[in-house]
């Protein structure tokens, strides 16, 4: 019997029953499809984590063609026209002092130099020492320690027989038999070239100092006490500015049981001064941002974490502003579902960022920022969520699409994402804050002391652009 033949032999009860039926099978379809998209993205995803780079930088041009063999290389240029000079002899460049077979070495004045002379031949009546040559070697020392022996004189006064000595030079941390320079190396070699100190510990033992391993965790710790003042002071330098970028990171700091550390966050804040400090809170809540930028007027720019959103909308003096990368990011992520709208978004910011990168270098002046600006990127922006608009108007998408979400997201942010076309010192994204926390984010965990007030363990902290990271932690034996 074939499918019309059945129809006809339906009821009324039945063929009602069979459209209810269809419909629900309809929705679930529907519903699976965009579930078996999601987990295809999420898949898409975490092979990219187990298997390929990470890095959200895309190959433009070629449209997937292959090239063929050298069409890349650029053509070779014509030769120039050739000229006849006279003969002559060249003349040895003094800018090497090595020798010819030698690669030059580069160095600057603050590296010693140990002079070796090698002896001379013998000389008679038939040779003469005309020159001298000089060859380069870069060698390496063990790393040493020396104790500083102050040898202070006891006088004895003969009218009373009083006895006095002069007191030796103070130390940094009172009575402690540390020198500066034995702290500078600690701190600089834990935390800047991720040394632990158990490792600096047996580089000690082979160098034939020994101390126990928990006066080197006390030394670091009295050392991050003297660092609190500046760390206080880099903030407030930070809030006195009229721009802050900031975010957050999570890093493992604190035992949490065995085998188990805590999860904590650093909140690092970026100046107008190119100054960057890296607050430390056991919590991702709001209360951190509105505790950290307490009495800031100004600009806040930061990414899409609503803490930043609600803290700057409660108080008419800060702007809050927001960064175009992790707009991008948001497509980028939508694309392999969305492939041709994704390519139309990312087109839109790839070419506002072609502009910004013309207007880098220029250096110009506040004004003519400002006027560059208006000129080229603002229309940039208003056709990028005009088209925006559009697609979603004129669009059949899931609310779970990535694209959609993508859009939402940009969308939902379109004021903020504008607010570097009316301030010629708001920065377009955060990323020369996200390239500071790099180090931290490829490092290994922190620790944090004991204290109960996190202000008093935020001591990560970073200069003008160059300083050095410093913190402390609870056991001196994390990186």
């Amino acid at each position: 019997m074939t499918f019309d033949e059945r129809a006809g032999t339906l009821k009324r009860d039945e063929i009602a029953a069979l459209l209810a039926s269809h419909e629900q099978l309809t929705t679930l379809c529907t519903e699976l499809t965009a579930r078996n998209a999601e987990l295809a993205r999420q898949l898409e995803w975490f092979k990219q984590q187990l298997f390929g780079q990470k890095s959200e930088r895309r190959l433009l041009g070629g449209k997937g063609r292959q090239l063929a063999l050298g069409e890349a290389l650029p053509a070779p240029p014509a030769p120039p026209p050739g000229i006849t000079v006279a003969e002559h002899q060249r003349r040895r460049s003094s800018r090497s002092e090595t020798t010819e077979s030698e690669e030059p070495l580069r160095f600057d004045a603050t590296v010693p130099v140990e002079e070796i002379r090698l002896p001379a031949p013998a000389l008679d009546d038939d040779h003469e020492l005309v020159s001298e040559k000089v060859t380069y070697r870069l060698a390496q020392k063990p790393a040493s320690y020396v104790v500083l022996k102050y040898i202070r004189p006891v006088v004895k006064t003969k009218s009373d027989g009083t006895l006095s000595c002069p007191p030796a030079p103070p130390a940094v941390l009172g009575r402690s038999l540390a020198d500066v320079s034995l702290l500078a190396g600690l701190v600089i070699d834990k935390f800047l070239y991720h040394l632990p100190l158990y490792r600096q510990h047996q580089r000690m033992e082979a160098a034939g100092i020994h101390l126990g391993r928990s006066t080197l965790t006390s030394l670091v710790h009295r050392t991050g006490d003297l660092l609190e003042p500046i760390a206080e002071a880099l903030l407030a330098s930070i809030r006195s500015g009229r721009v802050i970028a900031m975010d957050e990171t999570p890093i493992k700091a604190g035992r949490d049981g065995p085998g188990k550390m805590k999860q904590g966050y650093f909140w690092p804040l970026y100046g107008d001064q190119a100054e960057v400090a890296f607050p430390f809170a056991p919590t991702r809540s709001h209360a951190v941002v509105r505790e950290l930028l307490a009495g800031y007027q100004g600009v806040l720019l930061s990414d899409g974490y609503e803490a930043y959103q609600r803290f700057a909308e409660k108080r008419a003096e800060v702007v809050h502003a927001q960064c175009w990368s992790h707009t991008r990011r948001q497509f980028v992520q939508a694309e392999g579902v969305e492939p041709e709208l994704t390519e139309t978004a990312l087109e839109f910011i790839r070419a506002l960022y072609e502009q910004e990168a013309l207007l880098r270098p220029k250096l110009l002046e506040r004004e003519k920022r400002l006027e560059w600006r208006a000129l080229h990127c603002q229309p940039i922006v208003a056709d990028f969520f005009e088209w925006l608009k559009g697609v979603l108007r004129d669009r059949i998408l899931l609310p779970r699409n990535p694209f959609t979400e993508a859009a939402d997201y940009a969308l939902a942010r379109e004021k903020p994402l504008q607010v570097f076309l009316e301030d010629p010192d708001v920065p377009i994204d955060t990323n020369h804050l996200e390239r500071q926390i790099r180090p931290i984010a490829g490092s290994c965990s922190f620790c944090t002391p004991s204290s109960s007030d996190w202000k008093q363990r935020a001591l990560l902290l970073r200069g003008p652009a160059t300083r050095t990271p410093t913190q402390r932690c609870s056991h001196g034996l994390a990186a």
